[in-house]
């Protein structure tokens, strides 16, 4: 009897150490994602490099979120178009290739972004999560090709998991050796850029030497622009085939609008409305690594068991409670203390909200991965996954330039509770997917071809 990573291979689906490669790209850019995004530079940036000027941040939080939307726009416009063209001639690595070399250079130049040096900052956050963003959609398209559909649940969360694993053995370095985003600790920790850089350049080398390009390239012929508006134009006159894959990327568009508000704000929360201290943010940055990776793994299996929707529609009622919990954080301590007689603090309290927040995003960005895995035919993946990174990033200009426009009116704390908006109408517009009729679909329209 054959071994399980060869008979697989041998029917066409991906060997162990080509899963493990594949899922090693979201080990690597998860650094980009962590410390750029999520904690220490967008920290940086809002309060040293623009700082609190007379507005409690507003103005430092809202160009922010516009220079996130700007890059998320920028991807809403090419995903598609990039992703015919990688389906059309097999050319999914060669993207790939690109946009993680492109990552690696904008992420390490950030070095040079000084206080007041706004534009440049501006300019380079642009350019490098435009860059990270394409490559997010473009290591995806090979989710399709590299199991059955009763595993694809398992994989997704595999490469999640280990994601947030590698997300932790870089915030560990940064905590060690750079320090606190501070502008006194301005010197050291302007070298968060080239590390995310390289930590992502060197870790993702297995990805290109163990991942497979499946595909059969067409004949070129015409330019890449004419591939791309052709296939593109297509595939919309398509969806009516694909009606449960175009009602779920409309969910995805709200929750996701409500991830990217997390993933951008959390941080920069904790440092502006919970006030917690420099040893806090470091064990909040180890729980939600831990307890991420622990959601995408454990809701990895439990979609192969339940289904994709049925699990993806519980990561968004964890998501609910999980933003209730953090608007609630300094209200909830003051009872507490008042009720108790105790004396604790909101930044502790917080790191318990973490907890279930590390949960909810580790689960619900595996689960959303892999129900678009099921849902896509292998000959149209990359356009496919070209289109739910389109509603990934146009629900992140959605969503964060609506925040960045209403924590100008009322606050940061009072504009969290948009999100809670967001996921349930997620929730109520999941609820009309048919997971079975949407997987036949896929099937149905490759029998076809």
């Amino acid at each position: 009897m054959l071994p399980a990573t060869t008979a697989k291979a041998m029917n066409g689906y991906a060997s162990r150490r080509e899963i493990f490669g594949w899922a090693m790209f979201d080990f690597a850019n998860q650094a980009y994602t962590l410390l750029i995004i999520t904690v220490v530079f967008g920290e940086l940036f809002t309060t040293v490099i623009v700082g609190d000027r007379g507005d409690n941040f507003r103005l430092a939080n809202f160009l922010w979120s516009l220079g996130l939307a700007i890059s998320y726009l920028m991807v809403v416009i090419t995903a598609p178009l990039c992703g015919a063209v990688m389906d059309y001639r097999a050319e999914k690595k060669r993207f790939l290739l690109i946009s993680y070399l492109a990552t690696v250079v904008t992420t390490a130049m950030l070095y040079f972004v000084e206080p007041g040096y706004v534009i440049i900052g501006l300019l380079l956050i642009v350019l490098s999560n435009y860059a990270y963003s394409m490559g997010e959609s473009f290591i995806a398209a090979f989710l399709p090709e590299l199991g059955p559909p009763e595993s694809l649940g398992k994989i997704s969360g595999f490469g999640w998991a280990l994601g947030y694993i590698g997300g932790l053995f870089a915030a560990g370095f940064t905590l060690v050796v750079l320090g606190e985003a501070s502008a006194d600790n301005f010197e050291r920790i302007r070298w968060v850029g080239p590390f995310a850089a390289g930590f992502f350049l060197i870790t993702a080398i297995p990805t290109f030497l163990w991942l497979k390009e499946r595909g059969t390239p067409q004949p070129r012929g015409v330019s890449y622009r004419h591939i791309a508006l052709k296939r593109v134009t297509s595939t919309l006159h398509e969806l009516r085939y694909f009606k449960d894959l175009a009602v779920f990327l409309i969910s995805l568009l709200f929750s996701m609008a409500g991830v990217y508000i997390i993933i951008a704000f959390a941080f920069i929360y904790g440092a502006q409305v919970i006030g917690w201290d420099e040893s806090v943010r470091n064990i909040m940055f180890i729980i939600v690594q831990v307890t991420a990776a622990a959601g995408a793994l454990g809701f990895g299996w439990l979609q192969d068991r339940l289904g994709a929707k049925h699990t993806y529609q519980m990561t968004l009622a964890l998501w609910v409670l999980a933003i209730i919990a953090i608007w609630a954080t300094p209200e909830l301590t003051q009872w507490i203390n008042e009720q108790f007689e105790v004396q604790w603090q909101a930044q502790y309290v917080f790191l318990v909200v973490g907890c279930l927040a590390g949960l909810s995003l580790g689960s619900s960005q595996s689960a959303s991965r892999a129900l678009v895995g099921l849902f896509s035919p292998l000959e149209k993946s990359a356009e496919f996954f070209g289109f739910w990174g389109l509603a990934n990033k146009l629900a992140g200009v959605f969503g964060i330039v609506m925040l960045g426009v209403l924590q100008t009116l009322i606050g940061l704390q009072a504009s969290i509770l948009l999100c809670v908006a967001l996921f349930v109408i997620a929730m109520l517009i999941c609820a009309k997917v048919n997971e079975r009729r949407g997987r036949e679909a896929a099937l149905a329209w490759e029998n076809t071809q």
